[in-house]
């Protein structure tokens, strides 16, 4: 699994791609997804992410995914789940202070963010701490009714350049608008 995690952050470039194009897939299912229903949908839509993400990123399901905030470094990975940049432990090599056989997350994530357009300055935006009542909730859903609903606020159109991430980073654990979840309201959740 580390392997394929450092993997993910060398080819992060092809993988933020893939994202955007995911991204974009999703959006234009948004009429299905409400047709259905979301949250008819949210468990085998997040069985296949977690598959996906679990494989190539390690992913841990926090429901609040930034990936391509991260360099394609999933920053739950972290021994301390810090979101927001490497705690002051990292040692002089690179690895982490709490596990010395892998290397910082963060330092990953800065690798990883160098090969993305826009990726280092992605890295800058602020974190929201995690919301634990997300867990295990898809973030690719979380994104979809996201950008629609931005797209609904803002007349429409496609929003230019970076991933979800990027473009949705200032309603990071917001609650997001029109989320159709019941049973209590749902954080935002960018790709």
């Amino acid at each position: 699994m580390y392997a394929l995690r450092l993997w993910s952050v060398r080819h992060a470039r092809g993988l933020n791609a893939c994202y955007r194009g995911l991204e974009a897939a999703l959006r234009r299912m948004h009429g299905l997804f409400s047709a259905v229903g979301y949250e008819r949908i949210e468990r085998p839509v997040a069985a296949v992410e977690r598959v996906v993400k679990g494989a190539l990123f390690d992913c841990r399901m926090c429901g609040q995914c930034v990936l391509s905030s991260t360099g394609m470094s999933c920053p739950m990975n972290c021994p301390k789940t810090l979101r927001n940049g490497p705690c002051g432990g990292v040692r002089d090599d690179g690895t982490c202070e709490v596990d010395p056989h892998i290397r910082c997350v963060w330092v990953e994530a800065y690798r990883g963010s160098q090969r993305i357009p826009g990726g280092v300055q992605a890295m800058a935006q602020m974190q929201m701490a995690v919301d634990q009542r997300l867990h295990g909730r898809s973030s690719w859903l979380s994104v979809a009714r996201e950008l629609n609903a931005a797209k609904s606020a803002t007349g429409g159109g496609e929003s230019g350049g970076g991933g979800a991430a990027t473009r949705v980073a200032a309603t990071r654990g917001a609650p997001a608008s029109g989320s159709g979840t019941s049973g209590g309201s749902r954080g935002g959740a960018p790709a």
